[in-house]
This record gives C-alpha cells, structure tokens and sequence, in this order.
C-alpha cells in the first residue's frame, strides 16, 4: 500500500492552503511553490517547505511544468496536488507527472483528457442515456458555424471544445452576432487551452446551474454527494454557491446523482469530481453540460452539509484507501453558502482591483468558515485570479443560513483594493435571492444594474 509522505501543492491562494491543512491533518508535509510576485503569499508562509519556480506570469512559472516537476524531484516530494485551475485538468501534463513517478492526486490522465473535450464527454453522456441539449461540432471556420447555427436555430451558445470556467463562452441571438462570438471564443480557445476548434450548442434562458458532487476510489465505490446551486454568475463566472437547491426534491436529486455516478462509472473515473448540469426547475428536466476533473472552488459548502473533508477524500484515494464512507451513510443537514470575495469592482463591470491589503478582517462565530489565501499586507497583482477567499456559512435551512451570511459579510473587512462584498451582501438582501428566483443570467441582466443604481441614489 502507498503512504504519502510528502505533497508538493502546485498551486497559490486559498486553494493551496486548504489543501496543505489537509495535508497537515494527516501527517503529511507540504511543499508550496511560489513565483517572484507571490514570495510573502500566505501560502507560502504556511508550507513545511518552500521552492521558488520563476516569474510573475503563470505561463513561466506555475504552468511552467518542467520547473514544477523538478522542485518535486528536489524537495523528495512523492505526489503532486493540482488544486484547481492551472494544469488541473490537463491530461498532457498530468501523463506527464505520472511518467516522472509521482502520484497525482486526482484521477487519471485519459479521463481528464476525455472529460476535458466537450463534445467527447457529451458522447458519454449520451451513450449512457443522460440527457444533453441539442449542439453540432466540432467547428473550425465561421461558414461552418454559420451552416449549423442554420440547423440549431436561435438563441445558441458558443463554447470552445477545450477547457472549462466559461473561458470563450459567448451567447448570440442571431446570425448577426455569430461571426463576432466565433472568434471571440476560437482565439481564447487557441490561447488558453491550445485549440481553437469550437462546437454550439442551443441556449436554455433563465435555466439553473446544478452540479452533483461525486466521489470515487479505487475499491469499486461511486457515491453522489448531493448538489449545489451556481447559478449566479457574472461571465459564467460563479460568485455564489449554495446547497441543497431551493427547487432541486430527494427524487430530482436522486435522479440527477444517478447521472453522474454513471457517468464516472462509465469511464473508470477515481478521485473527486462534479458533474454540471443546466435544470429548467419549472418541467424538472436537466441536461449534461460538463464534467469538472478536480475539487472545485465551492467544495466547501457539500462539505458544510455532509460533514465529509473532501480534500481528506483525495488524499486517501490517492493513496490507495478506500472512501471513510459509502452511500448509505451519507446524510445531508442544514443549509449552506458561499460567496466569493474577489478583488473586482462590479460597478465597472467587475473589473480587478489591484493594490496592496492594508487591513483585513474575517468574520467568524457559529457556522461560519473562511477559506482564504492572503493577510493583511499581501499584494494583489494583474497576473493571477482574483479570488480572494470565500466566506462560507451553515444553518438549519436557508433562511437562517442566508441571515447569517449577511452577518458575516457585514464583519468582513477588506482595505486597500476593491471587492465584491458589498455587492454579495446586496444580493443576500434581495427578493430573487430571498425568494429562490435566481437563474444563469439573472445577475447581469438584473442585479447588476439594481446594485448600481442603488448605489448611485446612495
């Protein structure tokens, strides 16, 4: 049997540090690795060990695999933690990481390759019976987009076939603002996950993103861990999580659990995912979207709700260790939240701040959980994401928890550079949310235009 001994974390920011706590908890040291700008970064700070790694810019230092894979061979390190983002869910990169003899804490490399191609995953789903929305791709020129948006029929949804996060993803209501929306995604395909090949696919308005958290090892067991509520986003960029669903019952969610444990069964899928789905909540139909190879930023509101460490999972399957629990011991109580508190400025279409931290706060008290990567005096650059930390609260039911959510973002206290605080605690006191009305583009068609003019009429 494996024993990790030591965990180099290729990561930054709060997801570094969660995982080292992880780490910590079980005896295992970490190693952080930093680029020039992130040298005082809490995370680095918080490591047993250090190894610098390059510049500022992530494509010469924490993408940078070669510098990676020898600060792993340097430090005695026996396996590598993606976190999320970066090469996560970079199937190259990772063969490449198991070819040098270290354990990735993650799933295999042909099950990111497989799951990171849209259309590929689609046809997953669609031999095991899960329902997808119609699409055509893939598609490399604008005459043959144009040919199948023809076919499809308005409105549609760009995407490139790679990558994930909503990076290229463009919605267009008519022939008019095809053209425009191929290239906006094909180029950002091509930059930031080397392929420019896009697919459509038909758009649902006012629909909800839910997502069914699953675990699996390496001993045969495939558990759902319920879900969570994304769907408000900014740039399908989520800001706030929560689970249960306000509009998600036990048979829905049994349904959609069934979908993405067959789905991970199907392709021999180890380690912790999400599966994504788009839910018109008024017929109760759901439709694949995408499958997520890695922990995902909202992690911790399943783990509020269930109890269950989820990067303490990711250790054990990677070390070989049965899950600490199966199906039928899983139980789900109470409610929880999460808000992001990025460095932006949603009065001018969220564009980053940056600057120096010259005070910060974090809430606590019962139910309440912060999950961050920097201090007071941490500097906030151009050159990473702007994701501060997440403030994560639990209650009996919603209502409560969403009560004590806007007492925790009133305590919250962040100087220095401008944050969305202020604009997530608007949205805690809103009727939508108050109410469960939200969907995909409610923040942008809505709530951002009310929060700006609320703010202007002081």
């Amino acid at each position: 049997m494996k024993r990790l001994r030591k965990v180099l974390v290729a990561n930054r920011g709060e997801i570094a540090v969660r995982v080292m706590r992880g780490c910590r908890e079980l005896g295992i040291s970490t190693v952080a690795v930093f680029s020039e700008a992130d040298r005082e970064a809490a995370h680095v700070r918080f490591a047993d060990e250090t190894r610098e790694i390059g510049p500022a810019k992530p494509a010469e230092s924490y993408l940078n695999l070669d510098r990676i894979l020898g600060a792993a061979a340097d430090c005695g390190a026996d396996a590598i933690h993606p976190g999320y983002g970066f090469f996560a869910e970079d199937g190259a990169a990772v063969q490449r990481i198991e070819a040098a003899g270290f354990t990735f804490i993650g799933p295999g490399s042909e099950q990111i390759r497989l799951m990171g191609d849209k259309l590929e995953a689609r046809e997953v789903a669609k031999r095991l019976g899960v329902p997808l929305l119609p699409a055509a791709g893939p598609l490399e020129s604008a005459e043959e987009v144009a040919q199948a948006a023809e076919r499809l029929g308005f409105p549609l949804i760009v995407k490139p076939v790679a990558g994930g996060g909503g990076i290229g993803t463009a919605v267009v209501a008519d022939q008019a603002a095809l053209a425009r929306a191929f290239t906006f995604a094909s180029r950002l395909g091509q930059q930031a996950f080397g392929r420019a090949t896009v697919y459509l696919e038909r758009y649902m308005d006012d629909a909800r993103h839910v997502e069914i958290q699953i675990a699996a090892d390496h001993h045969g067991q495939v558990v759902a861990l319920g879900e969570r509520e994304c769907s408000l986003q900014r740039r399908y960029q989520k800001l706030v999580e929560e689970s249960p669903s306000s509009v998600v019952d036990e048979e829905l969610r049994q349904e959609m659990g069934a979908a993405a444990v067959r789905i991970a069964k199907a392709i021999g899928y180890r380690n912790v995912g999400t599966v994504e789905f788009l839910l018109d909540a008024g017929k109760r139909e759901f439709y694949f979207l995408e499958m997520n190879t890695r922990i995902q930023v909202e992690h911790p509101v399943t783990e509020m709700i269930t109890g269950i460490d989820l990067v303490r999972e990711q250790l054990r399957i990677a070390d070989d260790l049965p899950l600490s629990f199966s199906e039928r011991n899983v139980e789900r109580r109470g409610h929880a939240i999460e808000c992001r508190i990025c460095s932006e400025d949603p009065l001018k279409n969220f564009m980053p701040s940056t600057g120096q931290i010259s005070a910060l706060a974090f809430p606590v008290g019962p139910g309440v959980r912060v999950d961050s990567g920097v201090d007071a005096g941490s500097a906030v650059t151009m050159h990473y994401d702007p994701l501060l930390c997440k403030v994560i609260v639990w209650d009996s039911d919603r209502a409560h928890a969403t009560a004590r959510m806007r007492r925790a973002l009133s305590e919250l206290r962040v100087e220095g550079v401008r944050t969305t605080r202020d604009f997530l605690l608007w949205i805690m006191g809103s009727s939508e949310w108050n109410e469960g009305r939200i969907h995909t583009r409610l923040l942008e068609r809505d709530l951002v235009p009310r929060f700006k003019s609320f703010i202007a009429k002081g």
